[in-house]
């Protein structure tokens, strides 16, 4: 296949999915769960419904939790164990909001953005509102290990 044959399909599928938000939002939640399902596989030595000598527990079904995303808000399916041992990589067991977005946000607080704005454009870009007190609660964190590093002893002669 030429690049430019890549070229244009890349620009096909680019506007198919401009046109469908929500096909999008299906296509990373089907991603996501098939991910976490291989995590699950991994954990207990064994996929769903196989027999093996290596396995290392069973399953216990799933739990359903909201992560907020740059396609939207993404209820996914969380697989359990019976153990309750798995927890998965793609994000940490407490975490709603995707780590990019977060870092949107920081990078909007340090840049002087207010949170008014900060809720518009985050509202834009995923479709999820947001408070202007829940983001002044995520750039709290950030204030604090800005000040941190400021204030760092450095190690080093440098030039004034």
């Amino acid at each position: 296949m030429t690049a430019r044959k890549l070229e244009a399909g890349a620009v096909r599928l680019e506007a198919l999915v401009a046109q469908d938000r929500d096909l999008l939002k299906a296509l990373a939640k089907e991603a996501l769960e098939q991910v976490m399902q291989g995590e699950m596989a991994e954990l207990l030595g064994a996929a769903t419904g196989e027999r093996t000598e290596q396995r290392r527990g069973y399953r216990a079904g799933y739990y359903s939790r909201g992560l907020i995303t740059r396609v939207g808000k993404i209820e996914l399916r969380l697989p359990r164990d019976r153990n309750g041992g798995f927890s998965t990589a793609l994000f940490e067991r407490f975490q709603r909001i995707e780590k990019a977005l977060v870092a949107a946000s920081a990078e909007m607080y340090v840049q002087g953005v207010s949170t008014r704005k900060v809720k518009a454009i985050t509202e834009e870009l995923c479709g999820h509102s947001f408070s202007a007190s829940a983001i002044s609660e995520i750039n709290k964190g950030l204030g604090a290990t800005l000040t941190k590093f400021a204030q760092r002893r450095l190690t080093e002669d440098y030039p004034t």
